[in-house]
């Protein structure tokens, strides 16, 4: 299933993207889905490094990569 978004752009805005698009050979459509959909992961992962440098602040605990692997039964 999909849904219609709609979105309005000034003339000179809607030319730009349209000239854009020609250029690297993808429909408006493809082009504002993908760049909307990684400007949402862009801004997921931003405020997940965020959290678990809060989390290292918090408790600044390192572990080895053989410490890891050892823990995990993967030596």
């Amino acid at each position: 299933m999909s849904t219609t978004l709609t979105v309005r752009f000034s003339d000179k805005e809607a030319k730009f993207i349209r000239d854009y698009t020609a250029f690297h050979g993808i429909t408006v459509s493809e082009f504002l889905r993908r760049e909307a959909l990684e400007a949402i992961e862009d801004e997921l992962d931003l405020r997940a490094a965020e959290k678990a440098r809060a989390e290292y602040l918090a408790n600044p605990v390192t572990y080895s990569h053989e410490e890891l692997m050892k823990e995990f039964g993967i030596e």
